[in-house]
């Protein structure tokens, strides 16, 4: 496969990349600055420059065509600007959408967050309020394409080693889950046309990752 990582340089996305190198794809990380493009050059893939906040949807397709599949990894994070949580967690998914239909691609994965549907409280800090509305407001875009669509819902992200275990299920109890498993998963997906109209929380668990995509396709 050819695939094409939206945000190619965040944590995510560095732990996925080798992964699908080593099984013999072409990864097109997209990344803003030169020397983290020099950086994912060396972990074998092909980086493209690209602003998501600069660019547009057409920008995005440019760097697709061609692909089989867009990862959206992209984040501002939780902390921060609340802008950002904006023009990067929903716009940025939303061109990158755009993009990938543009230049007929028709795989889209997209890294989310777990609990994005709760409600706003007026005690919600304001930059979380606006994560969790622009995760929420990006996966609801996804559903309504006619892209072949897999959204993961990560529980809290930690840098743990992977285990290769989780849980993976339309709603599942909160719990942590190490980077390097949400990049297994993703990898995995990627692979699985059963995963295609699907939308699942994902955490650390004791389901080894294919059987957890089996039991969460039944």
């Amino acid at each position: 496969m050819r695939v094409v990582v939206v945000g190619g340089h965040g944590k995510i996305a560095r732990l996925l990349a080798p992964l699908l190198v080593a099984r013999g794809d072409e990864v097109v990380p997209l990344v803003r600055r030169p020397e983290h493009a020099d950086a994912l050059a060396a972990l074998g893939t092909q980086p493209a420059l690209l602003d998501i906040e600069a660019s547009d949807a057409d920008d995005f397709a440019s760097v697709m065509v061609g692909a089989d599949a867009v990862v959206f990894a992209a984040g501002a994070g939780p902390d921060g600007n609340a802008g950002r949580k904006r023009s990067v967690d929903l716009e940025g998914s939303l061109k990158a959408q755009d993009g990938a239909r543009l230049a007929g691609v028709r795989r889209f994965v997209q890294v989310s967050a777990i609990g994005v549907d709760a409600p706003i409280t007026d005690d919600m800090p304001a930059v979380w309020a606006a994560y969790v509305v622009a995760k929420r407001d990006a996966d609801e875009a996804l559903r309504a394409t006619d892209l072949g669509w897999t959204i993961l819902r990560p529980g809290g992200l930690t840098d743990q080693p992977g285990s290769g275990r989780v849980t993976l299920g339309d709603e599942v109890a909160r719990r942590d889950v190490p980077r390097a498993d949400v990049a297994a998963v993703v990898a995995a997906v990627l692979l699985d046309d059963r995963a295609v109209g699907h939308q699942w929380e994902l955490v650390a668990g004791d389901t080894p990752i294919p059987e957890a995509l089996t039991r969460a396709t039944a």
